[in-house]
């Protein structure tokens, strides 16, 4: 246990750090550890590997991703943005190299091959692009004569551009969806408001028209009709499992889901351990968006609040979007349940996410004072 009379880098750390979301994100990381040997064995044996390959491989992810986490959160504001800034030009140059030496999978660029590894750049783009567009959006309201707001717009319109190119349709709403909320929180107006829903409701309409694969998704979510057999069985495991589940291992529903230990873990965990364990797992993701936002709208930065407010709206958007499909809620995306879905891209990422929430909320009495007393001075009244 460190003392408080201890000035070390870790004895610091310990004592300013939220610990309420450094235990959160310890508990996703151990529900994707133990819903891995649940879901990937059936998957592993049908592909021929060991039935504990995926399992193995998502504690070889958690491992790395759990110590950039931690090594994130050591950083200050100033090397959180230096940080984003130097990521996002490195994933803007590879989401452009995906879309000429990427992997195709089923019609779509996503993945690029670099030493060996396989690596998806939009996973890491997002948190670059939501402290980046935070910095751009504080700027603008500590100097209205930067133009950030519009250059927030155009890193937008490129984002976008690069994510529909691909296509990824599914993390090209996420990221809309965030930057529309962190411009809120940036204090755009209404007409911006209503321009914004017009133009994702006009998107919707563009991609069902332009993707096929999109249209199929809709119309099979909409008719049932098609090839629904793996959101069906996912919903048929939620209700195999009932209430508390069938125990662990004794799954036979999500023998047959193709994505089990992917996409649709969160339906296996409501088959094994039941509906009790998928509302813990909810409440898990509750609780770090809702304390995320908390701390958001107590921020006095105004860097901090954009940034922290982004960041736990992606991370609860994409949990959602998950949980959702495996609800039958909205139509099949492939997108994974932070932290707990096999993959190794996404588990880094997201950790770089968490890092810089747990980076940006750590308590900093000194620069509180700076704060509290700039804040009493302009309300002194002049002699």
């Amino acid at each position: 246990m460190q003392s408080r009379l201890d000035k070390s880098p870790v004895a610091t750390w310990w004592w300013t750090i939220d610990r309420w979301f450094l235990a959160a994100f310890l508990s996703l990381m151990g529900l994707g550890i133990v819903l891995s040997f649940a879901a990937s064995p059936a998957v592993a044996e049908r592909i021929g590997l060991d039935s504990f390959h995926f399992a193995t491989r998502q504690i070889i992810f958690t491992i790395p991703a759990l110590g950039v986490m931690l090594a994130v959160s050591f950083l200050e504001s100033r090397q959180i943005r230096r940080m984003a800034l130097v990521m996002l030009g490195i994933m803007l140059v590879l989401m452009v190299a995906v879309l000429y030496i990427g992997v195709e999978v089923k019609g779509a660029r996503r993945w690029v091959s670099l030493a060996g590894l396989s690596i998806q750049p939009s996973e890491f783009l997002k948190p670059a692009f939501v402290i980046v567009c935070a910095w751009l959006f504080a700027e603008h309201k500590r100097q209205p004569d930067i133009p950030g707001n519009l250059f927030a717009m155009l890193l937008l319109a490129l984002v976008i551009s690069l994510l529909v190119a691909q296509p990824d349709l599914g993390q090209t709403m996420l990221v809309l969806g965030t930057w529309g909320v962190m411009f809120f929180m940036a204090g755009l107006p209404w007409m911006w408001i209503i321009a914004l829903g017009a133009a994702g409701i006009g998107g919707v309409f563009a991609a069902y028209t332009v993707f096929p694969h999109v249209a199929g998704r809709i119309d099979r979510f909409m008719t049932g009709e098609g090839d629904t057999f793996q959101v069906d069985m996912g919903r048929e495991a939620l209700i195999n499992g009932g209430w508390f589940g069938v125990g662990p291992g004794e799954g036979t529903v999500k023998r047959v889901i193709p994505d089990s230990h992917a996409d649709f873990v969160f339906s296996v965990a409501g088959e094994e351990f039941g509906l009790i364990m998928c509302f813990f797992i909810m409440s898990i993701f509750a609780f770090i968006v809702l304390r995320g936002l908390n701390t958001a709208l107590k921020e006095q930065d105004d860097f901090t609040r954009y940034a922290v407010g982004g960041l736990v709206t992606v991370f609860g958007l994409q949990s959602v979007i998950n949980m959702a499909v495996n609800l039958q809620l909205m139509p099949a995306k492939g997108m994974t349940l932070p932290f707990i879905s096999y993959g190794g891209s996404s588990q880094i990422a997201i950790a770089i996410s968490m890092g810089m929430v747990l980076a940006l909320t750590r308590r900093r009495p000194e620069k509180r004072k700076q704060i509290g007393f700039a804040m009493s001075q302009r309300a002194m009244p002049a002699e």
